[in-house]
Formats: C-alpha cells, structure tokens, sequence
C-alpha cells in the first residue's frame, strides 16, 4: 500500500509538466491524486515506526552479522517476540509471566534506574532521526528548485510559457518522490499481518469491489472512531491535537500573508524564509530529545515547552502595538528582518512538535490498531485546519489588517497546553492494552497484569525522552 501510494502521487506530481493553461482543470485532478497520495503515505509511514522498533535486533536480542543486512531479518507480528514490555507493540497478553528469564531481571532493574527502556530509547532514535532527514531533504529539494527557477527563468526564450520552470520544479519534486519510493521498496520489509479481505463479487464487476471497500474502510474509521471514544486520555489528547494542527496551520499561513502583505517581501526572500523555517526544522528534531532528557521531561512536558515557544511568534507580532517600539521603527515584526528569527523559532517548534506528537499518540494506541489509529490522527489534524484560517480571514476583512489576527493566535496556539497537560500517559497505555485484550477476547481483570503494566511503564515515561 506503501509503495502504491508513493508511485502514484510520485507520478501524478511529475504530471503536472504536461498541464497547460488551455487544460488547467487537469491540475486540479492531480492536485486531489498527489496530496490524497501523500497523506495516506504519511498514515502508512506511522504505523511502520512501533513495528521497527519491537522488531529491531537490538529488542529481539537477535545479533547481526556483516554479511545480514536489516533487510535480511524477518518481521514478526505483533505479540509474536518474546518481550513484554510496555514501550514494545510486540505485548503478548498471552505470554506467561514465568517465560521471563533471570538474565532479563537486571536489565529491567537498570532501565528503571535511569527512566528509559531500550524500546523507549530506540523509538525516539528513530522517530526525532526520520523528522530530521524528512526536513533535510526538504531543505535540498527546495534549494533546488529555487535555483532551477532563477536560471531556467532567465535562460529561457521569450516565447517559452511562464509556468515552465514552476511545472518542471513540481516535475523534480515528484521525480525526486519516485526515486526514494524505490529505496524504500528496496530495502523496507512487508508489515506483518492478516491480508485484506477479499470484496470481489461472484460475477467479477470492479464497481461492486470499489464499492465494497469504500464501505470497508468507512465503517472501519467508525469503529475505530468508537474505540477511541472509550480511551478517555485519547480522547483529551486528539482534542489537544485539532487545536494544535490548527494553530500550526494557522500561523504557517498568516506568516507568509502577513510577510508578502505587511512586510512587502519578495518572492525570493520569501523562500528564503522557507528554507530557514525547514532547516530550523532539522535542528529542533534532533535537539528537543537532547532537552528533554537533560531536563528530565515527560513528553506532555515538552510538548508544552514546545507550545510555550511557539507563543512567541503572536505575542511578537503583537508587541508591535507598543508605542515606543513605533517611534524605534522596529521590534513587534516592523521591519522585514525580523521575521527571520521567528521563522527559525517556528521551525524549531514543528520539528520538536512532529516527533513528539506522533511518538507520544502512539503510547496510546491499542498495539495492533496502529495504522486504523494513525489514520484517525491524520483526520484529526488535516480536518480540523479550516477553522483558523478561516477566522483569520474573517479579522482581516473586518480590520483591513493582519496584525490584529495575532490575538486570535495567541489565544489559539495556548489552548491546548492545560489538555496536553491532562493527558496522563501511564494510564493511557495501560487502558491502549486492556482494550487490545478485550478486541481478541482476553481476560483484562487480571490484577497481575495491570501491575506488571504499571510497573513496566516506569522504565519510559515518554517516547522521546530518549538518548540519540
């Protein structure tokens, strides 16, 4: 599904050097495929992480040698190793509790010690590791097509069409998608697990099968949607996330109206400004696991370090109201330069905010619901990025004006911190468990059980809390 997704957003993207104002509406088909493409990509690449870490050899205890690569080791199912450890998706309600060996006690023992189990440790590797290589290659692809836009533009012939160098860039972006679907393809396992069902009918029509799985898929985001319901520190953290997805969006939005607008800036300091943010972005992924552990932090903790910095960037804009900062000419977001600095502190954030978020909403998932969860995160945030925007509009059409939308920012970005505050990981893990049990009919009153959680859990407070 994975590899689907990416060929055929990858394709759809590069397509866009074909469309010609005289069939622009084409743009608009390929707009829906590409994004509807990335998103699912993104819900797939989540549900991979919990599985990559219960089943890296470091976990399994298994020893690579220089002839195996990764690729060469096989995937097991979730519940199917031998660790029953909280921070592994691999908790097997079924396994007996005399199955533990003597050599695993000190090891627990130590991971207790210093607050981070192997599995803890090595998810946040892998997750504050994939944010920073997505932001770098982020920052390379968009040097790059700056660059192809400043000298195809001007090398180009008088009767070339001025959108020839803007397709060609989506042209390398899309070529640049193929090229490392084919890694992934090459060197990515298969996700262990029971096949689709099977909806084709009797007499083979298409439409009935596509129909049939619109409705699977439908009615399997609605009980899903149910479980979720019944997880109540879910439910507190997925509100804390429609607020914060939409804050993001919001301010992502604004900053570049209100540059263009206000500030006056040019295109080409615009991407500037871009690029900055998206290299912020690399920095902040690998550094907010750095801070958190130095600081001891739980990760709803950071994730509230990180909302209190992203309120800088209103609380700025809102100080250029001060009158003694007008007679200075500058301070309060007056003069161009200034927004730069703001730009990295927004980078920054998003980095610390993406590995974070999603690390820490996959504690509370039911082990073997990832990838229905991780769509309901992905709803979650893209749905619910309309409404500021929206009533960012709203103020500059009544006001004439961006600067006054920044109260409305303040007031947005800082909502979710006392939820994000509320969420009480330990229990929701513990509660992600019990309900996995009851899906595949176990017994979840076991005393035993929710002690070993409750004391396993202490060897990770927090997803990201880990060493790089």
């Amino acid at each position: 599904m994975l590899l689907t997704f990416g060929f055929t957003g990858a394709v759809a993207t590069m397509l866009f050097l074909l469309v010609v104002p005289r069939i622009y509406l084409v743009g608009s088909l390929l707009v829906i495929i590409s994004v509807t493409c990335l998103g699912a990509s993104f819900v797939i690449l989540n549900s991979f992480l919990p599985l990559i870490v219960s089943n890296h050899p470091f976990i399994r205890g298994d020893t690579v040698s220089q002839d195996q690569g990764p690729s060469d080791i096989d995937l097991e199912p979730w519940g199917a190793g031998t660790s029953n450890s909280i921070g592994s998706d691999q908790y097997n309600p079924t396994l007996s509790e005399d199955c533990a060996s003597e050599e695993t006690i000190p090891r627990k023992k130590e991971s207790r010690l210093t607050s981070l189990s192997p599995e803890v440790q090595l998810s946040a590797q892998i997750s504050s590791k994939g944010v920073g290589i997505g932001y770098g290659a982020a920052v390379f692809v968009q040097i790059v097509s700056i660059l192809e836009l400043y000298y195809i533009s001007k090398s180009l012939p008088s009767s070339t069409p001025k959108t020839f160098p803007l397709r060609l860039v989506l042209f390398i972006i899309g070529l640049w998608w193929f090229v490392f679907t084919l890694v992934s393809s090459l060197w990515l396992r298969n996700r262990p697990g029971p096949p689709l069902s099977s909806f084709v009918s009797s007499k083979g029509r298409v439409w009935r099968s596509c129909r049939a799985y619109c409705i699977f898929a439908w009615t399997s985001l609605w009980r899903t949607v149910k479980v979720a319901m019944k997880l109540r520190q879910m439910v507190i953290f997925l509100m804390a996330w429609i607020l914060l997805s939409d804050a993001i969006a919001t301010v992502s939005g604004t900053a570049i109206l209100f540059a263009k607008t206000e500030l006056n800036m040019p295109t080409p300091a615009v991407a500037a400004l871009s690029i900055l943010s998206t290299t912020s972005g690399v920095a902040g992924a690998f550094a907010w696991p750095i801070i958190s552990q130095r600081l001891n932090m739980r990760p709803n903790q950071t994730i509230i370090a990180c909302i209190a910095l992203f309120e800088t960037i209103p609380i700025y804009g809102l100080m250029g109201y001060l009158p003694f900062l007008q007679r200075w000419g500058f301070g309060g977001l007056q003069q161009p330069w200034e927004i730069f600095p703001l730009g990295f502190v927004f980078g920054f954030v998003m980095g610390g905010l993406s590995s974070y978020c999603r690390s820490f909403f996959g504690l509370l998932i039911p082990p073997g619901s990832e990838a229905a969860f991780y769509s309901l995160y992905a709803i979650t945030d893209k749905g619910s990025s309309v409404f500021g925007p929206a009533i960012v509009g709203a103020i500059v059409d009544a006001t004439g004006h961006i600067r006054p939308a920044f109260a409305f920012l303040a007031v947005l970005i800082v909502l979710p911190a006392p939820l994000i505050w509320q969420v009480d990981s330990e229990r929701g893990r513990i509660d992600a468990i019990e309900m996995s049990m009851k899906t595949k009919g176990h017994e979840v009153d076991h005393e035993e059980r929710v002690t070993t959680a409750r004391e396993e859990f202490d060897e990770g407070e927090g997803l990201l809390a880990g060493e790089n």
